[in-house]
Formats: structure tokens, sequence, C-alpha cells
């Protein structure tokens, strides 16, 4: 049994999303604010309601004015003296909601009895709705209405108040709204209940978001926890708190509840629930407690020896009488005491003695070792206690049969990556599974599973992680799909098929560069190393905003660089190519310098299959801006476009006609924006041979033919770290081409980071915590869609 999707409707961010997991490990991965702590929250607030209960900010900004409108309809009926709606139905479109989807084989059908929908179902998926829903609608109403009763009496008496001073008053009294009712009663009036699903109804995905089946009005919940028994959830929350050690590291209890999260209370926990010999003790226990007893009755021998003087003097007093009940000390002693310091975890730091010996002479405590070890060292051990944890070892185990045991682990880790060196990233996610399965009856045991969900951050971590077990995170602005900022999940396992040949390359290609695409929100895809070295500089020099946002830049090649296209479009990550020409003397010829009119032919797969999908050199030349640029009518941030060489108007040194000159590659590119400066600019290699070619003449053709032959056998990597390092590098004009590529991503990247794509006033999305009742009511009408 595992779990094989869940679909999160009307929570946060996640409006309506599916989100599929692995069987063993799952990462989310995306940009900032794309969704992957909503989704993690939600999982955490579902499944452990007791630990992490819901607030009224957990509902989806667009549903909030559904919920006042409730409140208003409730007031108007009642001082109206009619009887008011107090059935679900205007509530079911706005509830958060988690469906989960089990795959369940038939010998594990007894453990799922109470979600089994018909009694012919025998095995596959099945599945539940977790619904976030009014305990008692009627007790809400009768609530409410009191708390508004009230709440009107005293601004009236304000009010009259004001008025026989003659000043005018504002009293902002609770509640104003439902919603405002809800922020403080939430938890003691509603409630997850669980209704059955019909795998009959179960329907895929839109391309944007997830369609979860409508429960009939008839749907009836299911009596207790159905999940009670089936799931063990642990989870590692992204706040850590490594440093300092805490004022009250004594206190088990604020220790437990805000994570345990130094190693030191970690291992008290642990000692707690499956070492200590006190709770019930066996054979082996024996003479550790004969020890701590003999320990106890020496002590208190002591202690009665050492307060006798002290209680003579209080009997000297008249107390204790003849018939008084004497004080008397004693001691009791437990094994779990000795690891209740700050001290209880050191550190042995090795130290050469005189004679060359290295003995472990010094101890350090815990706070003092590197954060990034504290907190590799703090989630493995919290994975082991995880797991002991739900295979009941040690202590735990006592009363405890097999059958007990949930079949299913799930495990949600946040963020492992803070503190941690990128090697150490990298070794955490390769291991973090293994750890939770290191028991000998776990292995490769499918009748207990353990799934682990990871989000992160880290392009490091994403990188040791194959592409079948990456989710993907996508922001949607207000407008696409809602009237607020949402986010849609993206199975990457779906991409590029299994084994083919584009799957191999884009793995190994993206496990060489790092994962950076899964959090950026923008990608410039580029041909060579000169460019990779150029380009970043031209956009810290002359495109701030470009700059400033989380744009990644990848070295690919003209001839590869359509391999991505399977993951640019399945991540709708706005991309900007640039690449090469290409040119060739007709088709299936050789390698030529660009001209128009010699009916050449391009090279580049890019070009000829992607974008702008045309192959002829004269109409790739004279190709329009809309032309290079590859939209998506569903998706009005996603898009396309392609850079490449595109005739330059140049004047030579010491000439006074303009001439047209046909660039075959960046670097000849970038010498005819800048003849002047490559001129004069004394580097070797390929700025030699590029300054003579000037310094020869014959006109933009000679000197173009010149820079093609020197191009063939050149080092362009060299040529680029010479420009970089010129004085005057500032002074260079960006290739034309290139320019008006950036100028087109800096557009789109306006466009993508105002998050809103309709007229509704940007106050509806940005509306801080606080300040929910005026988002709310800028967003009138805006409940559409959810799950009932």
């Amino acid at each position: 049994m595992h779990i094989e999707f869940v679909e999160i409707a009307n929570f946060r961010k996640l409006l309506s999303a599916r989100v599929d997991l692995s069987p063993k490990t799952t990462l989310f991965v995306g940009a900032n604010n794309s969704g992957k702590t909503s989704a993690m929250l939600a999982l955490r607030r579902f499944l452990t309601p007791r630990r992490c209960p819901f607030e009224i900010h957990d509902f989806t900004l667009c549903h909030l004015r559904a919920l006042v409108d409730i409140g208003e309809a409730w007031v108007q009926t009642h001082q109206a003296g009619a009887v008011a709606d107090l059935s679900l139905d205007p509530w079911v479109h706005a509830l958060p909601a988690l469906d989960l989807w089990l795959q369940v084989k038939e010998d594990e059908v007894h453990r799922v009895r109470d979600l089994v929908p018909f009694m012919e179902w025998t095995g596959g998926l099945l599945g539940v709705r977790l619904r976030y829903e009014p305990k008692d609608v009627d007790a809400l109403f009768k609530e409410f209405i009191i708390s508004v009763i009230e709440a009107n009496a005293m601004r009236a008496e304000a009010a009259a108040a004001a008025a026989a001073k003659g000043a005018a008053t504002k009293l902002t009294v609770w509640p104003e709204t439902l919603v405002d009712f809800l922020t403080r009663r939430l938890s003691s009036m509603f409630a997850i209940r669980a209704y059955p699903l019909d795998p009959a109804l179960l329907a895929s995905p839109e391309k944007l978001r997830a369609l979860p089946q409508v429960l009939p009005a008839s749907a009836q919940p299911i009596d207790g926890d159905p999940l009670s028994g089936l799931i063990k959830v642990h989870d590692i929350p992204a706040q850590r708190g490594f440093g300092e050690i805490p004022t009250s590291v004594e206190d088990d209890e604020l220790q437990t509840s805000a994570g345990g999260t130094r190693l030191s209370e970690q291992l008290r926990s642990y000692y707690a629930k499956h070492l200590d010999p006190s709770k019930g003790p066996d054979p082996m226990d024996l003479e550790a407690l004969q020890a701590m007893e003999a320990a106890e009755d020496a002590f208190d021998l002591k202690l009665a020896e050492s307060f006798s003087e002290c209680f003579n003097e209080v009997a000297s007093l008249g107390y204790p009488g003849i018939s008084d009940p004497r004080p008397r000390v004693s001691t009791r002693l437990r094994a779990i005491d000795g690891l209740n310091h700050s001290a209880a975890v050191n550190f042995e730091v090795d130290v050469v003695s005189d004679a060359g010996a290295v003995t472990p002479l010094l101890l350090l405590p815990e706070g003092s070792n590197g954060l990034g070890y504290q907190n590799l060292i703090s989630m493995i051990f919290r994975l082991m206690s995880f797991r002991d944890a739900w295979m009941r070892v040690g202590k735990a185990s006592k009363g405890v049969e097999a059958a007990s045991i949930e079949p299913l682990h799930l495990v949600l880790v946040e963020e492992p990556e803070a503190h941690l060196h990128a090697q150490v990233q990298q070794v955490f996610i390769k291991k973090a599974y293994e750890v939770l399965r290191r028991r000998p009856e776990l292995g490769e045991n499918d009748a207990l599973r353990t799934q682990l969900i990871v989000s992160t951050h880290s392009s490091h971590v994403a990188h040791e992680t194959p592409f079948a077990s990456l989710r993907y995170f996508r922001r949607l602005p207000a407008g696409m799909v809602a009237k607020v900022p949402v986010s849609t999940v993206v199975n990457l396992s779906q991409v590029f098929g299994e084994g083919t040949e584009t799957e191999r390359f884009v793995t190994r290609y993206l496990r060489a560069q790092h994962a950076d695409l899964f959090f950026a929100d923008a990608a410039i895809l580029v041909e060579g190393p000169a460019e990779r070295m150029l380009i970043p500089n031209f956009i810290r020099a002359r495109f701030k905003l470009l700059h400033q946002s989380y744009v990644t830049l990848l070295e690919i090649g003209g001839s590869h660089a359509h391999r991505l296209r399977p993951l640019i479009d399945h991540l709708g990550l706005l991309t900007l190519i640039v690449t090469d020409l290409d040119s060739l003397t007709g088709t299936g010829g050789s390698s030529v310098q660009p001209a128009l009119g010699a009916g050449q032919k391009t090279n580049n797969a890019t070009l000829k299959g992607w974008v702008p999908v045309l192959d002829d050199v004269d109409d790739l030349m004279g190709a329009t801006p809309a032309v290079k640029t590859l939209t998506d009518v569903g998706d009005t941030l996603f898009a396309v476009r392609a850079a490449y060489q595109t005739p330059v108007e140049v004047t030579m040194p010491g000439a006074t006609a303009k001439e047209i000159a046909y660039p075959y590659t960046f670097e000849d590119a970038l010498v005819f924006e800048n003849l002047d400066f490559f001129a004069a600019f004394a580097g070797p290699g390929l700025n030699a041979k590029f300054r003579n070619a000037i310094a020869t003449g014959g006109g933009a053709t000679a000197v173009g033919a010149s820079m093609y032959a020197a191009l063939k056998d050149g080092k362009k990597a060299e040529f680029a770290l010479d420009v970089l390092m010129a004085d005057n590098f500032n002074d260079l004009k960006v290739p034309r081409y290139i320019a008006e590529g950036l100028e087109w991503l800096l557009e789109q990247m306006k466009k993508k980071q105002v998050e809103i794509l309709t007229t509704v006033p940007a106050t509806t999305v940005i509306a801080p915590a606080a300040a929910v009742s005026v988002a709310v009511a800028a967003v009138a009408g805006a409940g559409a869609g959810g799950v009932p």
C-alpha cells in the first residue's frame, strides 16, 4: 500500500492541485512563493491536526468573500425574523479539502475496510476526502449571531457616549464579519471529516488544475478517523532553531512542543520512549535498576546526615511534636536525569600531545559545533527516531502486536539544505530514505511502506534526485485561473517518456549543470562559453531588473537546446534562447559565412524545430520579433523567444559609408558592434586575429570572412576571458540580437512579477493578514471554483 497522489483544494495557494507521490522519495521544487510550503502544510494540517491546527488564512483568499456573504445573509435573515440557510451547501465550494488516493493490494483490503466504496471492490485505487468543515452549522449560527448582537450593542453604546460629548468616534469591535469571527473561533467550530470517494469518478487534471470529484448531496462522513492505524506521519519543519542553547532546555514539555531541535533533546526523547529501564523492565535492565537503587540508598544516607542539624534546629521550635509526621529527605534517581543538562551531548576534539600521540582531550558543548553538522546530525537522528517510533522499537514495543503497526509511514522534511554545505545536501537526500528503511523487518518489504516527501530550494538536492521523483510547483498570477495568485503542480515523471534518448541527455546535462531551472523565474539558454561568461555581465550592467530577478543561464548549444523543450513546456518557464545562425550551403551542405540571397539553410536544430521553425537563412534574417516568439494561448505568461545573429549596419574604421555585415556567431557579432574597441584591444589569440582583420580592412565582407576563418579553430573561452578583463569592458555595446532578446525578457518578467492579469486592484492579492476584511471586500464575487 502507498499513496498514489493527493488532490488539495481551497488551501492557501492551492486552489485545486494534484500532487503525485513517488513510492519512495518525492521532491517538491519550484521558485520562491510557488506553493511548496502550502502543500507541506496541507499534509500536516489534514494528517496531524492535533499538532498542526487550521487557521482562517488556510482558506484560499478568493473564497473568504463567500464566507463574509454567508455571515451577512445570516444577520439579515435573523433581523428579518426569517429562517436562515443552515445547510452545508453554501460552504462546500470554499472548504479546504485533501483527497488522499491510496494504491491498495487485494490482500490489504482488511486494512481499509472503512474506506471501501462498495462491496465488490477488491483492490486498486481507493480514495478518501478529508474536508475541514463546520462541526454544527446551527451552533455556529447561534454563536455568531450572539457575538454580532453583543458587538452591535457595544458600538451603539460607544456612539451614544460620543454623541453626548459632541465628539465623533470610531470603534472596531469583534466580530465585524464571519471571517473575523472565525479568526478566533475556527478550531472550536470546525473539524476534519472524512468521506469515501468513488474511483470510477476519478478525473485526470486539466493543464493547470485538478478536477476533484463532486460529492453527492447525500454523502455521509465516515465515523471516527479512517486513517487511524493506517498512516503514521512524522515531519521535520523548516525552522529548526540551531545555535544558542535555549534557557528553558530542562523543560521537557516545552522542548517536545518545539519539535526537539537539539540533538540532546532528541536523545532524551528517544531514551524515554525506547530505552528507559524503568518502563517495562526486562532481565537485561535488572543490573541498571539495582545500580540506581544502590545509588539512591547511598545518597539518602548522605542527605540524612547533611540535613540532620537543620531538622534538629527546626525541632527546637516545637515542631514536629510527638504526634506530628517527621520530615525525611529521600532521592529518586532516573537514568534519563543524566541527559537533562545542556552538556548532555559533547563533541570530542583531538589534540596532539608533545610526544605526537593523538588523544581526545578536549570536549566542546553541542552548541559550539558548526550549524551544518548540527543540522545534519539532528535530521539523521530524527529520521532514525521516526523509523523506530513507527516500528515500536525497544520499550515502545511492550504490549504492541505487529499487526497494529501502521502499514504506511509518511515522513515530511522541509528545506533540509538550511546551513548545509552543498555536498552535504547531496549526501542527505541520497541517504535519507535508506535511514528510514534501515531495519531488518523493513528493507524491501512492501507490506510496510515508507514515503518520504522533501520540499527544497536547493539545486544541489534536486541534482541528486531522479526526474520521476520531482514535482514542480508553478505560480499562476491572478486572472489566469482565479482572481488571486494560485499554484499548479507538474509531475516531471511524465515529461520525456521512460528510457528515451532525450531523457538521458537532459538528466545527465542537468546533473552536470545543476538543476537551477527548477527554481528560476526565467531561463536563458546560450550557445557557448563566451556567451556564458559575458551575457551575465551585460545583464548586470544594463538590465538591472533582470539582474535582480531569479533568472538562470545555462550553456546548452544550438544543436541540443531543443532537447530541453519538453521540460521547458511542462514547467511553463519563460525562456530566451541565445543561439547561432549556423548557416550552410543549402540543405546538408558545408558550413559557410551567412549571406542573403545565397540559398543558405540553417543547421541549427532549435531554429528548425522549436522556434521560429524556419530553416531558410533569408527567412530567419527577415523574421519579425513575433515570428521569433512562441506563445501558449492558454498560458499567457509562458513564452519562448529565439535570439540569433541578424544583419548589422556598420561603418568600418577609416570609412564613411555604412555597410551591412552578416555575423556568423556571437564573437564576430560582438566585434562588428564594437569595431573601434577591438581595433585597439591588445589581446592575444582570437583578439589578435580580429584586430589584424580590422586593420587589413577591405570592407565588411572581407573582415567578416577573415573573422569567420579565425573562428574555425579559435579558442572562444580565452577570447571571452580576455574581453572580460578589459579595463573599458563596460563601454562595450551588447550585440543587437542579444539586446533585443534581453529587452523582450525584461518586459515579460515585468508582467510576471505583477502576478495579476486582470484589472482587479492589486490590494486584493497583497493585503496583509491583519486586514483580511479589506482584502475580502476587494475580491467581491471571487468565490467560484473549489471542491464540494
